[in-house]
């Protein structure tokens, strides 16, 4: 009996009301509900309208149905940054999460000097982006003296001028190299994160197999990678979705169309670009309705086809 009433007491102490746990989520709520749920339900919505502004109150606006997205898929400078952004995704993720992978391995192997070499490739990530781009642009692709050309001319022997690396024709492609220079660490602490968490007694029984460390990692490591994998998946898509400093610190004049992204096109139809002052945010609401679908399309689909592995865990 008293220690039934000892437990009462307790539970008595530890009762909180529901008004004092109210209080405490309120302020979250309303803060999710203002910063987050208004303004997509707002994009949502403006998708359909015809308005000038962002701003504009919605008594302005004029009802135009899917014309909006008619518009922006009629656009040649939005299909040619869709087409950027599926080679960044496509191109771009095989050499970002294979390198990333191929690291994480190397590193979680017990190879010497692993929190130095973990620190090292994931430096490019604490480093400014801007920063970052700026070094590609000035010290690296540049012309004359920069890093890449002069390296290429010690191998061939040859002094002629050197490849210009930011020219029409190759600016998609050097900074998409530099993106994925800056972006392979980040992935790479995620694929450490899950190689980790496999048990080590897995292995341990694998070695007294017989199985060599290749064998391992083919048989073993990356199958109970699925989780982390769709995770890198997911994540690189957001970014390639979001895919703006990079474009516009390769094109910081005007919008170019080696460097044209959806985003850039979204930031150049609502706020105007040189030489077109006209403004359409309706437009805009609908190339960022239509970049959100594909991530959750995406994200359905990488659930779908891969399924994670309960020994991951």
């Amino acid at each position: 009996m008293a220690q039934t009433k000892t437990l009462k007491k307790k539970r008595a102490n530890n009762f909180v009301p529901s008004s004092l746990i109210a209080a405490f989520v309120l302020p979250s709520v309303i803060c999710l509900l203002i910063m987050y749920l208004y303004p997509v339900c707002r994009t949502v919505l403006m998708s359909f309208f015809e308005t000038g502004s962002v701003t504009a109150p919605m008594s302005d606006w004029s009802f135009a149905g899917l014309g909006k997205y008619f518009d922006i898929f009629g656009a040649p400078a939005f299909r040619l940054g869709m087409t950027h952004m599926i080679q960044i995704w496509f191109f771009g993720g095989i050499l970002t999460l294979a390198i990333a992978l191929l690291f994480a391995v190397i590193l979680t192997s017990g190879i010497k000097g692993k929190k130095f070499f973990r620190a090292a490739i994931y430096l490019p990530n604490v480093i400014s982006a801007v920063a970052l781009a700026t070094m590609w642009i000035q010290f690296v692709f540049q012309q004359d003296y920069g890093l890449l050309n002069s390296f290429l001319r010690w191998i061939t022997g040859n002094s002629a001028a050197g490849t210009n690396w930011m020219s029409t024709g190759m600016k998609f492609w050097s900074m998409l190299f530099a993106f994925i220079f800056g972006a392979v660490g980040y992935y790479m602490l995620i694929f450490m994160s899950g190689i980790e968490k496999i048990p080590q007694d897995i292995y341990e029984a694998a070695t007294i197999d017989g199985a060599s460390k290749v064998q391992q990692a083919f048989k073993i490591t990356f199958p109970l990678l699925k989780g982390v994998t769709k995770t890198n998946l997911t994540f690189w898509t957001v970014n390639t979705a979001t895919f703006y400093l990079w474009s516009k610190m390769f094109s910081p004049i005007d919008s170019e169309a080696a460097t044209m992204v959806p985003v850039i096109y979204l930031y150049d139809i609502v706020f105007g670009s040189k030489g077109n002052a006209a403004r359409d945010a309706g437009a805009g609401a609908a190339v960022g309705v239509v970049l959100a679908l594909i991530i959750l399309a995406v994200y359905f689909i990488m659930n779908k086809l891969i399924k994670d592995d309960d020994l991951e865990y």
